[in-house]
């Protein structure tokens, strides 16, 4: 199952904000929608599209059987209905990061950034799925994507500064960090 996420007029998302963090920008839009789909190629829409990023969720990866267990502990659905705040934020890392061996780049991961460690004190408020785009030949490696209620809004950002320090970092040349809000679903 493929998602694609979509930015043009018209979507569920608003966006609130549209920053490049490095590299390149796309196009700002007021609106993204998120499509889960059998097929990476979706038919027109009256609504123009400014760009669509595609990825597909896969296995988890660079984590050990400790690590997922613990993340499976605290793991948050997406679509929760009180979660009306999001960010999708698109990551592209360098060629010297994939010219590393996979236990070379599970070292810096995890054994040196602390990747999923730094990341489970902020579970469940925020829900997090990872697509992985890279293989798909898409513009970026990663779409990660976040929800979580208004509450939890500067625990998020909290977050993102942490990530954003690690050695990890050093290895994206591009990430774009865009921030959504919707309307609070309807709880039944």
């Amino acid at each position: 199952m493929f998602t694609v996420f979509r930015g043009g007029r018209s979507g569920a998302w608003r966006v609130t904000r549209f920053a490049p963090v490095k590299g390149a920008s796309l196009s700002p839009t007021p609106a993204l929608s998120v499509v889960h789909t059998l097929s990476i190629t979706l038919p027109i829409l009256p609504s123009p599209t400014a760009w669509r990023l595609a990825g597909v969720a896969s296995h988890l990866r660079y984590t050990e059987r400790a690590e997922k267990t613990q993340l499976d502990a605290v793991r948050a659905e997406i679509g929760r209905p009180e979660a009306t705040l999001a960010a999708l934020i698109p990551i592209k890392k360098s060629a010297a990061w994939w010219e590393l061996a996979q236990e070379e780049r599970r070292q810096i991961f995890e054994d040196r950034s602390h990747h999923i460690a730094a990341s489970l004190r902020y579970l469940p408020a925020i829900a997090r799925q990872l697509y992985h785009s890279r293989d798909l030949g898409e513009p970026f490696d990663f779409l990660t994507w976040f929800e979580y209620a208004p509450e939890h809004a500067e625990a998020f950002e909290e977050l993102v500064r942490t990530l954003r320090a690690t050695e990890e970092w050093r290895y994206v040349e591009r990430e774009m960090d865009i921030r959504l809000e919707r309307e609070r679903l309807d709880a039944g």
